[in-house]
């Protein structure tokens, strides 16, 4: 990792780069579907045991237990407590197409 320093003493070190992963998570009551960002190197699973309280999600669609939806947003934290499973979309084989087809 390379470190760089300003005139003022202040550093700056490389950006950490990240993978998006469309996943979608249930909670004890709603659906999200939404990206996951995951260091490069790492698995999502590696992401999720080191996060803290809360994961963030970006592009985020939150469902009604109904199916409807509730809310769709730029940006999500869900705290992990509330998560019952997490499926990478990449990952089903039998995904719904977003026509509900």
């Amino acid at each position: 990792m390379t470190i760089h320093f300003d005139e003022k003493g202040k550093f700056y070190t490389d950006v950490v780069q990240k993978k998006t992963v469309r996943s979608t998570i249930q909670t004890s009551t709603h659906r999200l579907e939404g990206n996951l960002h995951v260091k490069a190197e790492k698995r999502l699973i590696d992401e999720l045991k080191n996060s803290g309280q809360f994961i963030a999600l970006t592009d985020v669609t939150i469902y009604h237990p109904r199916g409807e939806v509730l809310i769709s947003a730029n940006f999500v934290t869900v705290n992990r407590d509330h998560i019952i499973w997490i499926v990478p979309l990449d990952e089903v084989d039998n995904a719904p197409s977003e026509s509900g087809e």
